[in-house]
């Protein structure tokens, strides 16, 4: 038996970290194995299905530890490959934002201001009083 791919769907829970997709021999698909966080580490759970009782019965599973073993490597493998993707992913994010950012905060020519003067220097207007509105002489209304 050769597992021929492997094809990881992250989670963002707090146990489960993602579910697994499995080919065999290029002709067998074995899909929703989950990447569990444990108390001792990270493990390979099977698909499962709940029983009315509560319990869950897996729906496949391997029949000796040998292949257990093999198929948790294999996709303990494929996720750690996953997450060093998703973090190049993100620094390359990162790298393109510092450059964006560096390349608009840099600009080709800086305009020098004029020197700011002295306030001793400074005149400031007098201010000059404004006249009231005239008031209007009537309220008779206006003639048609």
């Amino acid at each position: 038996m050769e597992i021929t791919e492997v094809r990881i769907h992250l989670r963002n829970e707090e146990k489960l970290k993602a579910y697994a997709t499995i080919t065999i021999d290029k002709c067998f698909v074995v899909r929703d194995l989950k990447i569990i966080q444990g108390n001792t580490g990270m493990f390979v759970a099977m698909p499962s299905r709940k029983k009315p009782d509560g319990s869950f019965k897996d729906i496949a599973h391997p029949l000796d530890n040998d292949t257990r073993k093999l198929l948790e490597t294999k996709i303990l493998e494929a996720y750690k490959e996953e997450l060093l993707k998703l973090k190049d992913q993100v620094n390359k994010v990162d790298e393109a934002s510092v450059v964006k950012a560096v390349e608009v905060q840099t600009p080709v020519s800086v305009p020098v201001p004029a020197p700011i003067p002295e306030v001793s220097q400074v005149s400031m207007p007098v201010p000059t009083p404004v006249p009231a509105p005239a008031q209007p002489q009537s309220n008779s209304p206006a003639p048609s």
